[in-house]
């Protein structure tokens, strides 16, 4: 059953912006594992890897319902890969199937995340009261 969708688009030129004027962003908004792998990429591809990790994890904090703020933060979701490149997010909660898209354009990033609750839905569930 599915729990939540979310999605988000991101503006590469305004990604590349900031990058221009600090490089403080992406510690904020990756793991240190995301990190090391956006040192290895050439500059016109970090402004892409960068816009789509902040989409993913926009999106997933939008598919839970929580967004990014004080119970979540970006250092809290990490984006991975599978052995086919497919981006999945790292950790999640149990009993949930996080489905994720991310795909870019000359202009914008953009992500899709679909969360499925693995067990049927009861109403007495405290997780959605």
């Amino acid at each position: 059953m599915i729990i939540g969708i979310g999605i988000d688009i991101v503006e590469l030129e305004r990604i590349r912006s900031i990058l221009a004027r600090s490089r403080k962003l992406p510690e904020r908004i990756l793991t240190p594992r995301e990190k090391a792998q956006f040192d290895e990429l050439p500059p016109a591809r970090q402004v892409e890897f960068l816009a789509g990790r902040f989409a993913a994890k926009e999106a997933y904090a939008k598919a839970l319902g929580t967004g990014i703020g004080r119970h979540l933060s970006f250092q809290d979701i990490e984006i991975a890969t599978d052995a086919y490149g497919k981006p999945r997010i790292a950790a999640h909660r149990e009993r949930e199937v996080v489905h994720l898209s991310i795909s870019h354009s000359r202009d914008y990033a953009v992500a899709q995340v679909v969360i499925e609750r693995l067990e049927p839905f009861k109403p007495s569930d405290p997780c959605h009261s």
